[in-house]
């Protein structure tokens, strides 16, 4: 009976000092000047693009925002002539001191990439492999980043990122805040 007193009045205790760390989390880690380095790309966009390898020319728009406290970029892209839309989630990872990011869309896709800021480049790389089942490599590559445009380009890589290969290159530039946009 003793011991059951004693847990409860542990367990009283403690509630509200386990109860603030839900409510209140330190926020402390997003404040690393890492979690900055994807400011450039927030904000709404129009996309424009030239015909590349299996890519159409066309037109889209992306909106780029930060979401839970600073510390994930959230986009969400749409291409309507091409009939392609989806979102990306990107966070600094602490833990590996690179930027992770995992993309969907509504054809059923779903990439994940890794890597970092470099040269005055954003660039996230992925390991994959082609339709004839030999290993290649993926990245994007954002560039020539001024405050109301950038580039940004779609790479492979046939053997290992000794060379890459652009296959589709988008030049964004900054448009007007879309009403009832967050």
């Amino acid at each position: 009976m003793q011991k059951v007193c004693v847990m409860v009045i542990v367990v009283v205790l403690m509630a509200p000092v386990m109860l603030a760390e839900k409510v209140n989390p330190s926020k402390s880690t997003c404040d690393r000047p890492e979690f900055r380095q994807f400011d450039f790309w927030k904000g709404d966009w129009n996309l424009r693009w030239h015909a590349g390898k299996s890519i159409p020319a066309g037109t889209g728009i992306n909106h780029v925002t930060a979401i839970l406290d600073g510390c994930v970029v959230e986009e969400d892209f749409s291409f309507p002539a091409g009939d392609l839309e989806g979102k990306s989630l990107s966070t600094f990872n602490t833990r590996l001191n690179k930027w992770q990011q995992t993309r969907v869309g509504n054809h059923g896709d779903y990439l994940d990439f890794a890597g970092e800021m470099h040269g005055g480049k954003m660039i996230l790389e992925r390991e994959s492999v082609s339709d004839n089942g030999a290993p290649i490599k993926q990245r994007m590559v954002w560039k020539n980043i001024e405050k109301d445009a950038l580039d940004w380009s779609w790479e492979l890589s046939r053997n290992g990122g000794k060379t890459w290969e652009i296959m589709w290159e988008i030049h964004y530039t900054r448009r007007l805040r879309v009403p009832g946009r967050k």
